[in-house]
């Protein structure tokens, strides 16, 4: 419909341009033919030779020569007998053109009739020649009647155009439209067909397909996720339960000490995974957190001081005046975190620096590196290790305590803050870089 109604406003515009320019036109080279009679004629009056004065040609319809009394001097065989035209007001020499509708002499047909003034032997006199219209009228009744058949059938043909390339362009949009809305989340394997047309609409399939990969991509991650907290949070219940079936059984009262600190130890280790689950939702979940400027120097300072009972010490070397924009609580787990992991394979040391680099026209970042002297982490496995519930060492993993979702927390809380955390090569033992940019100041 939109495109019908500015269609037909166009051709309605286009159509009244046409007459119009076609009128003008025609007028304009009757009135030519007529002009060029007219001062022929004049010519001769002047000169007082008015019998030598031929019959009009075939673009002039009429001459006729009326003195200032009204007498007829001359007139082509067409007006013989017909009235004087009125004579033109003395002192008035010049040419006017005007259009006048003569029957007696051309019917129903317009005239283009041109009035010159001259001054004969006799005295003033007007000249008129008049040029028949029939070709411009015929031209306008032709033009006329062809565009009144032929501009709705074009407006019609337009229209039906529209329709149809519009319906063709669509239809892939209804097909991707149709197929998202049969995707549930048991069938997000499902993707929407796309268009070998390369246009938006193919785009826009893309587009769908990308999102779709990466709701699927999210929906096993999550189903992979529960299956792999299911099976954290199984393991601590049962050693929990058979702890506590023991010490019901045991009546030995020596042995309840025993029993109820192995079983306090398992209740920590579910209080810790836990808080960890409960935080990785909170990530997931995308929760705003409160970033404010803060001296990174000064909070992993905090955290490392807050340690007690370390299994290896630390060595630290802090860069002053580090200023990052984050949430202080966050970013102390992430140091924490990394530490941790550390300290759990490290042999004799770990060492914790902070320094920055870039500025001027590179961005600046503060970079925080936590070196251990422990095994190491091999390439292949660099990126495996920040995956939740990853463990390089199983067993030994278990026995510190370890669930597996310590570097996947400080990376996701890394992103969170518009950083990165990466395992990057080392001489020995393992080396983890946090790099978040720092806080800028204009």
């Amino acid at each position: 419909m939109g495109a019908g109604l500015v269609v037909a406003a166009a051709l309605a515009l286009a159509s009244f341009a046409l007459l119009g320019l076609l009128e003008a036109n025609l007028l304009r080279n009757a009135e030519t033919d007529a002009r060029r009679q007219a001062e022929t004629v004049a010519q001769l009056a002047a000169a007082g030779k008015l019998g030598r004065a031929r019959p009009p040609g075939r673009a002039v319809e009429f001459v006729q020569v009326v003195s200032a009394d009204g007498r007829v001097l001359y007139s082509s065989p067409n007006l013989i007998g017909v009235p004087p035209f009125p004579p033109a007001p003395p002192g008035t020499p010049g040419t006017r053109m005007h259009t006048w509708r003569v029957r007696p002499v051309d019917g129903e047909h317009r005239q283009r009739v041109v009035q010159v003034v001259t001054q004969t032997p006799d005295g003033p006199a007007t000249v008129y020649a008049g040029a028949s219209l029939r070709d411009a009228d015929a031209a306008d009744d032709t033009t006329t009647a062809a565009l009144v058949i032929g501009m709705p059938l074009l407006l019609a043909t337009v229209v039906l155009v529209t329709w149809r390339v519009t319906g063709h362009a669509l239809r892939p949009v209804e097909a991707i439209r149709a197929e998202v809305a049969e995707i549930s989340d048991r069938d997000l394997h499902r993707r929407v067909p796309v268009p070998a047309t390369r246009d938006e609409v193919a785009r826009l399939a893309e587009t769908m397909n990308d999102t779709l990969d990466r709701l699927e991509a999210s929906g096993t991650r999550q189903r992979q996720f529960i299956a792999d907290a299911s099976h954290e949070l199984r393991s601590p219940i049962t050693v929990l339960r058979t702890q506590l079936e023991v010490a019901l059984a045991v009546r030995d009262p020596e042995l309840w000490p025993e029993l109820i600190g192995g079983a306090l130890e398992d209740i920590d280790r579910l209080q810790r995974l836990a808080a960890d689950l409960l935080l990785l939702a909170r990530i997931d979940a995308a929760q705003p957190v409160a970033a404010v400027p803060v001296d990174l120097g000064a909070l992993v300072r905090e955290v490392l001081e807050a340690r007690l009972g370390d299994r290896v010490p630390l060595h630290v070397d802090l860069a002053a005046d580090v200023e990052v924009t984050a949430g202080a609580l966050w970013l102390g787990r992430v140091v924490t975190n990394l530490v941790d992991n550390a300290q759990r394979y490290a042999v004799q040391e770990v060492r914790v620096t902070l320094r920055t680099t870039g500025g001027g026209a590179v961005p600046g970042r503060a970079v925080l590196e936590v070196v251990d002297d422990g095994p190491g982490i091999p390439g292949a496995d660099r990126e495996r290790v920040f995956e939740r519930f990853t463990r390089l060492d199983d067993s030994r993993s278990r026995d510190h305590g370890g669930a597996g979702l310590g570097l996947a927390i400080a990376r996701d809380l890394s992103t969170h803050h518009g950083g990165t955390l990466t395992a990057e090569d080392c001489a020995s033992g393992a080396r983890l870089v946090l790099r978040l940019p720092l806080t800028s100041r204009s």
